[in-house]
């Protein structure tokens, strides 16, 4: 019940010869590469979004220093 056997992807593979032909593959696992990297570029982009914005919230909730009340009323 838990993973692929041999036979199985040997018959996954078949198919796909037999659907794409031997000089489309390469060009299929490119675009699938290229479509990974730019999934987790973007998924490294919003993480960096997420953390930025829990700094920002952060800072605006920290209660001001000495100094910066000092500079504000000034």
């Amino acid at each position: 019940m838990g993973g692929f056997g041999a036979m199985e992807i040997a018959i996954v593979v078949l198919v796909v010869l037999l659907l794409f032909g031997a000089k489309r593959i390469p060009e299929l696992a490119r675009g699938i590469g290229q479509g990974i990297q730019e999934f987790r570029k973007a998924s490294d982009d919003i993480k960096k979004e997420i953390e930025k914005g829990k700094t920002d919230i952060n800072e605006s909730a920290r209660p001001a220093s000495k100094e910066e009340k000092e500079t504000n009323t000034n």
